[in-house]
């Protein structure tokens, strides 16, 4: 099994990349062959809404996404890991995700409409960080995470959200929550 494990922060060594670290270990520790995609290392502009995909399946822009749309299709399983921006993800990845279109498109045009109520790809998991405590701080990444497995065709099998943790690298005085990361990436290994 390739579990890939997709770093949303522009900052490294944050509490959500210190989390992610923690599932890959977990997914490491059960056999798994692990890989990490850094989103903000790529320039990965957005989705210009230009249709091509709903043609052909693939995207018309030649950036780095496309080294990224093999990675996602190899995957049988992904954990997306990032800190709460705005309610959000932080704008590099959420340009990966929408880019995710073309794979959308794809799966459309390959799948008929029974089909589509399976996801035959895969499973995907989130860890967000927030350090606020808002009531609703994860919905919109959630439903975000949400659609974004279903357009690469994988079940929203999990996730490990956690408030109220800010500075950088406070994630390790919650010794709970990086063993909760642990059994995350347990989890999606099996």
């Amino acid at each position: 099994m390739n579990l890939l494990g997709i770093h949303a922060s522009p900052r490294r060594g944050g509490n959500s990349d210190i989390l992610l670290g923690r599932a890959l270990d977990g997914a490491r520790d059960a056999g798994v062959e692990v890989s990490l995609l850094r989103a903000t290392a790529l320039s990965i502009p957005g989705c210009r809404g230009c249709g091509a995909c709903e043609q052909t399946g693939e995207c018309a822009l030649q950036d780095a996404m496309q080294e990224v749309y093999p990675q996602l299709d190899r995957a049988e399983r992904i954990i997306l890991a990032s800190p709460v921006y705005f309610y959000g993800f932080p704008a590099q990845v959420k340009a990966l995700i929408d880019r995710a279109q073309a794979l959308w498109s794809r799966r459309m045009l390959e799948k008929s409409p029974d089909q589509r109520k399976r996801h035959d790809r895969g499973k995907g998991y989130l860890i967000a960080v927030g350090a606020t405590g808002g009531k609703r701080l994860f919905e919109g990444m959630r439903l975000t995470a949400r659609f974004f497995f279903d357009a690469l065709d994988k079940e929203y099998a999990g996730e490990l959200l956690l408030d109220g943790i800010d500075a950088r690298g406070a994630v390790r005085d919650h010794p709970d929550a990086r063993d909760r990361a642990w059994a995350l990436g347990r989890q999606a290994a099996q």
